[in-house]
């Protein structure tokens, strides 16, 4: 039998051990200086001076933002609203140049409203009011109006500058005394035992420094070098986009995005400004002519300015003649996260859907309105795996207004570009005439489009609404063998357009949301 002796013994033993190693470890750590970006202070060396461990670093900022574009600098200012402490690391802090993220729908206007960002795309950017599109084909077109009879009369869609409005955005979210927004480019995710603790970054002065928080948003967009880590995705490339800014040009349809079903893809016009329309030409594939030889100038004076409408026909040559052209890649990547505790995806770096129907800043601003909701009830966020488990719902949650905006880019991507399939023709015919028939087959597209009736059920009746119209027209004046056989083919065609952009959604997510058990999750309770 052990004495009690014995084991008194051991146990003076083994806390004399653990003090000494506490003494022997304060010692030695006072001689390491720490660049603890929450307020740390270097020591002395002397062992005597104030060390901040990474638990204090955690609890002076309860999230880190990676990137600070649309997504970024929105969630910051919401989230900072909402009491939480937040540090912002953008690449560059200057104003933003690019040729797309310049049309905001009238849904995602509703949630700008909801996050009390409104005043981010007003006349204070010069950002022009939206009501609807004017659609082009052969010589004839058709004026599709936003369903908007039921809000007030400042709700419509917003274009703009998006440098502009990304700057205002930033400009809101740092005047909050908890929002830290700072210049710098992140390379790695922190990990400890799987659980993301934070980001390693370059500064504005090449410093690599660390920053901890319990929540990590990569909201780093469409070149993100972090989403690797926090999804499987799968990008897709399915087009490129020559962009053009027109002066002092009247629209035919004014405070309207026109969209001519031109060869081989669709050409976009939308106002920017009160003096700017810019024009987006699509190009299919990843090669575009070149710009520095002339290949460029001669593609769109031949090719495309043959197919522009004639009140923009000079405007359109004097952009070319002027020589500010750009090219961008078109992006489309389905959301596939690998749910990480510590760490989430948002905004381009998550989900991206070809730009055609510019519905990218409706489902980042939605993402961020539920985000914020499903976070408001916790009290802290430190927790890391039941936060993630608890965040899985968000995956659900989104799908009605992601999947729908979604899968309506990808579909009428499709549809409006050019084919020499004739059944593919025949339902590009079938689409424009179906929306020129006005009433609730104008209205229910649009309203989808919008972002007003995030539906997948209604997309989905409509899409096949067009291609079963389509048959028709075939069938008359009379149906015969080849008539009937180029039906079949186009509600083929229909079939393979759609079905694999659903599956890549997610048909359970998509269609039967409550059926999926993340639907569910209540917030973990401390």
């Amino acid at each position: 039998m052990v004495s009690y002796e014995y084991v008194l013994g051991v146990l003076l033993a083994s806390l004399l051990g653990s003090v000494f190693f506490m003494i022997i470890s304060t010692t030695l750590g006072g001689n390491k200086k720490v660049k603890a970006l929450s307020g740390g202070v270097k020591s002395n060396g002397s062992g005597s001076g104030e060390f901040q461990p990474e638990m204090e670093e955690e609890k002076s900022t309860d999230v880190v933002i990676v990137g600070a574009g649309v997504a970024g600098a929105a969630l910051a200012y919401t989230l900072a609203k909402e009491g939480r402490r937040v540090h912002v690391i953008e690449r560059d802090l200057s104003e933003p140049d690019r040729i797309v993220g310049e049309l905001l729908q009238p849904g995602g206007y509703l949630k700008l409203i909801e996050l009390g960002l409104e005043d981010c795309a007003n006349e204070s950017i010069d950002a022009q009011k939206v009501f609807g599109y004017a659609l082009y084909k052969d010589g004839k077109d058709t004026k599709l109006s936003y369903p908007l009879e039921k809000y007030s009369s400042d709700v419509a869609g917003r274009s703009f500058h998006n440098g502009r409005f990304i700057q205002r955005m930033r400009e809101k979210a740092a005047t909050l005394s908890n929002v830290k927004l700072e210049q710098g480019s992140v390379t790695t995710l922190i990990e400890e035992k799987g659980i993301v603790k934070g980001v390693i970054y370059k500064n504005k002065a090449g410093e690599e420094m660390r920053t901890y928080a319990p929540l990590t948003i990569v909201c780093d967009g469409c070149f993100s070098n972090l989403r690797k880590s926090l999804s499987a995705p799968k990008v897709e490339s399915p087009s490129c986009f020559v962009g053009l800014i027109l002066e002092n040009c009247e629209l035919p349809h004014a405070n309207h995005g026109h969209v001519i079903l031109g060869d081989p893809s669709p050409i976009l016009f939308y106002p920017i400004s009160s003096t700017e329309v810019r024009c987006l030409v699509d190009i299919p594939g990843t090669k575009v002519p070149s710009v520095s030889s002339g290949e460029m100038v001669k593609y769109l004076k031949s090719k495309v300015a043959p197919q522009i409408p004639r009140q923009l026909y000079n405007a359109f040559m004097a952009a070319i003649d002027k020589g500010n052209i750009r090219t961008m890649q078109n992006k489309s990547m389905a959301a596939n996260p690998l749910p990480t505790p510590g760490a989430i995806l948002l905004g381009d770096s998550f989900n991206m859907r070809h730009p055609l129907t510019g519905g990218g800043m409706t489902v980042a601003l939605s993402d961020i309105v539920l985000l914020r909701n499903l976070l408001r009830p916790l009290r802290n966020l430190n927790d890391a795996a039941a936060l993630s488990n608890y965040l899985e719902s968000f995956y659900t949650l989104r799908k009605p207004v992601s999947s729908t905006i979604n899968t309506l880019a990808g579909a009428l991507y499709k549809v409006f570009c050019a084919s020499p399939d004739q059944a593919r023709q025949e339902m590009r015919e079938a689409c424009f005439g179906y929306l020129s028939l006005g009433g609730i087959c104008s209205y229910g597209p649009v309203s989808l489009l919008s972002g007003l009736n995030p539906r997948p059920l209604h997309l989905f009746l409509h899409f096949f609404a067009v291609a079963i119209y389509g048959v028709g027209r075939l069938m008359l004046p009379f149906p015969s063998p080849k008539r009937m056989w180029l039906g079949a083919r186009l509600i083929s065609s229909a079939s393979d357009i759609i079905f694999p952009i659903i599956k890549g959604e997610g048909v359970r997510q998509m269609f039967f949301p409550a059926t999926v058990p993340a639907y569910y999750r209540s917030p973990p309770i401390h």
